[in-house]
């Protein structure tokens, strides 16, 4: 499975971007897909996920109701909404995907908020 993660950048803090990252390869049967995130200096911070079987999507604290993930099915992508962003969201952002017992990793995207 290989993953390719897009749309990072540089916003103001108060501001939106949205992440995907779309699967390709033996992308069937994928269980949990979401995103993790590190700043530097810091370890890695599970972000969101979204399950095949339940659908329910989880988000870590920080970012309850800022951000919002959701997932394309037929094609194999995932989204990640952010808004309202703040300077401590300043990572880099990871996407993964859970296949089996294997988890596998894109390359991450640059995310960084200007105060």
């Amino acid at each position: 499975v290989q993953l390719q993660a897009s749309g990072g950048g540089l916003v103001q803090a108060g501001g939106s971007l949205t992440l995907s990252c779309a699967a390709s390869g033996k992308a069937y049967n994928i269980d949990d897909m979401g995103w993790y995130r590190q700043a530097p200096g810091s370890e890695r911070e599970l972000v969101a996920y979204i399950s095949t079987s339940s659908g329910e999507p989880k988000y870590a604290d920080s970012v309850k109701g800022r951000f919002t993930i959701s997932r394309d099915s037929e094609k194999n992508t995932v989204f990640l909404q952010m808004n309202d962003l703040v300077p401590e969201d300043t990572a880099v952002y990871y996407c993964y995907a859970e296949k089996r017992v294997a988890t596998y990793w894109g390359l991450g995207t640059q995310v960084t908020v200007s105060s």
